[in-house]
């Protein structure tokens, strides 16, 4: 079985991830689209119903241009880091921000602007989905602290999150993660944290390549999938071209099966921690993660549940959505 490693963070040395800013015009636009698809507008409109993710499909082409550019050159190739980084995206128009959830399990039900803005933008790079299982399949997920889930290796904890793959054990797990910072951390210690393999790569020897490109490892699900409790078939950790691989790994839930195989993934979670960057999301921070090629976790934080703590959305998007049709029933968004 893999340690989870609780050891502080190393010095980073890597280059931050390059940021986009919206101008204010994009901005207002941005907000235009969003209003057309609050309940307001939409009368009864749930973020989860069919006929609302279909009009948010169709508000997304209307995002602002210097967006909707950078969403595709993203798409087209993720570069060195395999993240993107868009700052000022809203998150409110008028109205005050409500507190910060600390329930388990905390999802968005009803269109706001930022549950509009982070769908539409997603919708840009595929199409979103949810699993059943986690989160009870909403498409729009809070990550918030919740109290007794401090030592959780989950959205809902606290402590060092361990890079990953988001939903490794899972044959349709995203493309894209997109997560999108309503309200920061005040204390500045949460920060997310990303590497990439295209990165990481050239710190690798010849022969941990090899040994990570072969089926020596198990993965379990997170403990946000609830009763799901069995490991995925031995799988490789790097697969597809050699010299520019997709990476397929959670060093909280992913067990090397050989004493080779284990050295090979330790080599790997240095070469990560080598080239890593950390940032502390800001409100409007919308941050979005190639799965194939980028791992991602958190460092530690001190919540406060005073109804100011850190709280992201996050919601998944899938480049080719007729592979995971058999696990969508009713060919809807939800998998599982």
């Amino acid at each position: 079985m893999s340690e989870t490693h609780t050891l502080p963070l190393p010095l980073l040395t890597a280059p931050a991830v390059t940021a986009v800013e919206l101008t204010d015009a994009e901005r207002s636009e941005l907000v235009a689209v969003a209003e057309q698809l609050a309940p307001e507008v939409a009368a009864g409109a749930r973020i989860d119903d069919p006929a609302w993710l279909e009009a948010a499909r169709d508000a997304s082409a209307l995002l602002p241009r210097t967006l909707l550019a950078t969403l595709r050159r993203f798409r087209h190739d993720a570069g060195p880091d395999g993240v993107l980084l868009l700052r000022d995206m809203p998150v409110v128009a008028n109205a005050p921000l409500p507190v910060t959830p600390t329930v388990k399990g905390s999802v968005e039900r009803i269109p706001t602007i930022a549950a509009a803005v982070i769908t539409t933008a997603m919708l840009q790079l595929g199409e979103v989905v949810a699993f059943r299982n986690e989160k009870t399949g909403a498409l729009v997920q809070n990550v918030v602290p919740v109290p007794g889930n401090e030592t959780s290796q989950s959205n809902a904890g606290s402590v060092l999150l361990e890079l990953h793959i988001e939903n490794a054990f899972h044959d349709n797990r995203p493309d894209y993660v997109g997560l999108l910072c309503v309200r920061e951390d005040a204390t500045g210690d949460a920060k997310l944290c990303t590497s990439s393999i295209r990165r990481a790569l050239p710190l690798l020897s010849e022969r941990t390549r090899a040994v990570l490109a072969e089926p020596r490892f198990l993965t379990e699900p997170p403990p946000s999938f609830g009763s799901l409790d069995s490991a995925t078939p031995a799988h490789a950790v790097l697969n597809g071209d050699p010299q520019d691989p997709n990476v397929l790994v959670d060093f909280s839930a992913t067990h090397p099966l050989d004493d080779e195989a284990r050295a090979a993934m330790a080599e790997l979670r240095e070469a990560f921690m080598a080239t890593m960057s950390a940032l502390a999301l800001r409100v409007g921070d919308l941050a979005v993660v190639d799965n194939r090629l980028a791992v991602h976790g958190r460092t530690s934080f001190t919540p406060a549940y005073d109804g100011a703590d850190r709280w992201l959305h996050r919601v998944y998007a899938h480049l080719d959505h007729r592979r995971s049709r058999v696990d969508r029933a009713d060919n809807g968004a939800v998998l599982g």
